[in-house]
């Protein structure tokens, strides 16, 4: 079955909310489509066993529900889940179809069960049964063929994820939180499982590991490429979601597929791990872009503080406005021991975590983390356009902390963004997406590892630097000019003497002479302390100081001022270099900046946090830099002419206008 027929069928059960026009608001016909979809899939799943399930709920009663459960689920033929009811939505009665219906959901398996809680189905049925509407909703869906010869459990995975995407825009909500297109979620795992022969050999079980399930789409990509390219490997799935829906979704479609759900969690990652301490072979992820963490801001500041690199978030924390930096941190924590093979995550990011956040920021830290434990293998640029609910521009990033020997060290950036064919008719904001054959040449050129005009290597310490911070001396001179001596009341401390003290101060600075500008700090204060004596005025150090600000003004041409011996730094001409990691400092100073500033100096008290070393250590990955390709601007003859050509254009129009 085509994608085209997957979108009819999706189509389809869409317009069965047609019923509930006037009854229901728009917003909650997912809630009622979804779950009644689930159900009739799982019914057609089912179907071929049905018969001989319930012979085993009789033959077996009166025994433990253990056993009578592990004789069911035997009959259901190697499926996760059985139904012990001999009812099916098309045997429902018309006369008390809630009580029917409700009793036919109670007879499925625990973990069955519990996905229509999530959907709180039986408020909605009642709720159609108050409308009069629940008989003809179930006689629709069960007149629906959802049966696994007609459908695969890929295309009922796109169904599912048309019918979210139209509850989405019906509700308001962005579908691009709850799943990622299959186009992405294809290259990112091929990008993550290709060349892992080591981990995929007959009889080995593997992990697969979502943070962000959504309704499964990763893990259910991540099963199918593994069983495509291996015999005889067991793919244990993993994941945690925090949308009850979505999380419904993904444990069913984990069911109907024979997956053990035991390992898919609800719940908020970031601040309630309910897989902590597990280790797994591969992640992959599409973390919300520049979602805020403040809702869980406390559980995590503390885990950064209490556990440190004990915790998952040791090497720092991004601003509390984006959250995407903390999602990698926890994948980089339930990294396998390289010993034991490693693991290999796929992360989907949007831009900020390549370069938000100066040297020492937290995000400039996490990324220092990850790219001096040599854990960025490649990180890659796709299209804009391609996600349901926003245009920007995203990137794969690949993590490994078991690298091939040629990649030790290295990092590979790829340029994708031209690899994408647009679509006939946009879904969303997604206009574009990746062909097979353009997937098959990004994987062969992260797999090729060489430097070309798409792909490029850089030793780590390209990424590196080191903020230092250049100094300049404070020249300043000074006057008792009518001016300044304005500014003298001014200051803060001065206007706290009485008003006798202030007329004594001012007549003492009046008889100095105005016209004459000093140029020396230190001369003048000498001068000026000589006055005040004879004048009787006595003034503590802060006052002294408020009195030489008001009465200086920057000077380039004027003497250094000098404190113990040493020039006084001016904060006003205080600026920033960042010296690349593979140049000592002082040799970058004397090149890049001496020749300019001849007295400026570096403030040696500035050192990083980690090495100590003077300039505090950033990392940034300005990965459009690196593959910017100058375009020449046209020829000004060219622009004259189009200019002509249009004001001619306009003075037609104009005249037409005014005939």
């Amino acid at each position: 079955m085509n994608t085209e027929n997957h979108s009819q069928t999706a189509a389809f059960l869409w317009s069965i909310a047609d019923l509930l026009r006037g009854d229901f608001k728009q917003s909650q016909y997912g809630r009622i489509i979804l779950p009644f979809t689930l159900l009739r899939r799982m019914e057609c799943v089912l179907a071929p066993t049905k018969d001989a399930v319930i012979r085993e709920f009789y033959a077996q009663e009166g025994r433990p529900d253990t056993v009578r459960e592990m004789y069911m689920l035997r009959a259901a033929g190697g499926l996760q889940f059985f139904n012990a009811s001999s009812l099916t939505l098309g045997t429902l009665s018309d006369t008390q179809t809630p009580a029917d219906l409700m009793s036919y959901v109670q007879a499925f398996s625990k973990d069955a069960r519990e996905i229509f809680e999530h959907f709180h189905f039986e408020d909605f049925v009642q709720q159609l049964a108050s409308a009069n509407l629940l008989y003809q909703v179930v006689q629709r869906f069960a007149a629906t063929d959802l049966s696994p010869e007609r459908i695969s459990n890929f295309g009922m995975g796109i169904i599912f994820e048309e019918l979210i995407r139209k509850f989405a825009e019906s509700s308001n909500e962005t579908a691009g939180e709850h799943f990622t297109p299959r186009d992405i979620v294809h290259l990112t795992t091929s990008l993550v499982i290709t060349d892992q022969d080591h981990k995929l050999a007959p009889n080995s079980i593997v992990t697969i590991y979502d943070p962000t399930a959504g309704t499964g789409g990763f893990l259910s990509e991540g099963d199918e490429y593994i069983q495509s390219i291996s015999e005889k490997v067991s793919v244990s799935l993993h994941g945690q979601e925090l949308n009850p829906e979505s999380y419904a979704i993904c444990k069913a479609d984990m069911l109907i597929k024979g997956q053990d759900v035991a390992s898919i969690k609800l719940g908020n990652t970031l601040s309630n791990d309910q897989l902590a301490n597990k280790h797994f072979d591969f992640m992959l992820s599409n973390p919300p872009f520049g979602v805020e963490w403040k809702k869980v801001q406390k559980q995590i500041t503390d885990e950064h503080s209490h556990k440190g690199f004990d915790g998952r978030f040791g090497p720092g924390l991004p601003r509390v406005s984006d959250g995407s930096l903390l999602f990698l941190l926890h994948l980089v924590s339930k990294m396998r021991d390289p010993r034991d093979g490693g693991s290999r995550i796929g992360i989907i990011l949007n831009g900020s975590p390549l370069f938000t956040g100066g040297a020492g920021s937290g995000e400039s830290e996490i990324r220092r983390y990850l790219l001096q434990n040599d854990l960025v293998e490649a990180i890659v640029a796709l299209p804009t356009d391609m996600f349901y609910n926003t245009g920007i521009a995203t990137y794969v990033w690949i993590l490994s902390n078991h690298k091939a020997a040629v990649r030790q060290g290295k990092v590979q950036l790829i340029d994708g963004s031209q690899y994408y064919a647009k679509m006939r008719k946009s879904l969303g904001s997604k206009r574009q997406y990746i062909t097979e054959d353009q997937i098959s040449e990004l994987v062969r050129l992260y797999g090729s590892f060489e430097h070309t005009a798409q792909s490029k290597i850089f030793p780590i310490d390209a990424f590196g630097y080191r903020r230092i911070t250049v100094e300049r001396p404070l020249r300043l001179n000074f006057q008792t000019s009518a001016e300044r001596l304005g500014k003298v009341l001014e200051e803060k401390a001065l206007q706290k003497l009485d008003s006798a003290a202030q007329q004594q101060l001012m007549a003492a600075l009046q008889a100095m002479d105005a016209s004459q500008q000093h140029r020396n700090r230190e001369q003048f204060t000498k001068l000026l302390k000589k006055n005040l004596t004879a004048n009787s005025v006595s003034l503590s150090a802060p006052e002294l100081k408020a009195l030489l600000n008001a009465l200086s003004e920057r000077d380039p041409e004027a003497d250094i001022c000098m404190t113990k011996g040493k020039p006084e730094a001016d904060s006003g001409l205080r600026d920033y270099e960042n010296v690349p990691m593979s140049e000592a400092v002082y040799d970058y100073f004397q090149r890049e900046v001496i020749p300019h500033v001849p007295d400026a100096w570096i403030d040696e008290s500035k050192t990083d946090a980690q090495d100590g070393e003077i300039g505090i250590v950033g990392f940034e990955i300005p990965f459009n830099r690196h593959f910017y390709v100058f375009q020449p601007p046209r020829a000004l003859v060219e622009i004259d002419r189009d200019l002509k050509a249009c004001t001619d254009r306009i003075k037609q129009m104009i005249e037409g206008l005014s005939a």
